[in-house]
């Protein structure tokens, strides 16, 4: 399986609402999640269930958009647009996936800086709301 159906199969999710239980099933269990504000890589599907999960919830809001999208074997770079609060964030997803099509790496980065700080306050807000 390539990264281009399990793109078809992230995609669904997003547009699905982003639900927990729709992300643990596109997830490998040893999945790793790489925030542009946590230094240390968040390892495990629980956790980058719940990483992702928050991530949707803080970014995916009426402007939320994906405008570029590049794959290469089992990689994609999904480049992203949106608004919080009146700040314009833009930022890449980069996603590895396994030979099943399931995410096994999940990278964000986020520009410019006052962006960064807007995505880390409401995502440690929505962590925290999560539990």
């Amino acid at each position: 399986m390539s990264a281009i159906d399990g793109l078809k199969r992230w995609h669904a999710v997003v547009e699905g609402g982003n639900s927990p239980a729709a992300l643990a099933e596109i997830l490998h269990e040893d999945a790793v999640f790489h925030s542009p504000v946590v230094h240390t890589p968040q390892r495990g599907k629980a956790v980058v269930t719940a990483y992702l999960s928050a991530a949707g919830a803080t970014l995916g809001n009426d402007s939320f958009a994906y405008v570029r999208e590049l794959v290469d074997g089992d990689d994609a770079l999904l480049e992203f647009e949106t608004e919080l609060d009146g700040i314009h964030i833009n930022g890449i997803d980069l996603i590895r996936f396994d030979a099943d099509g399931k995410i096994i790496d999940f990278k964000v980065m986020v520009r410019p800086l006052k962006a960064v700080n807007k995505v880390w306050e409401m995502m440690a807000a929505q962590l925290e709301r999560q539990g």
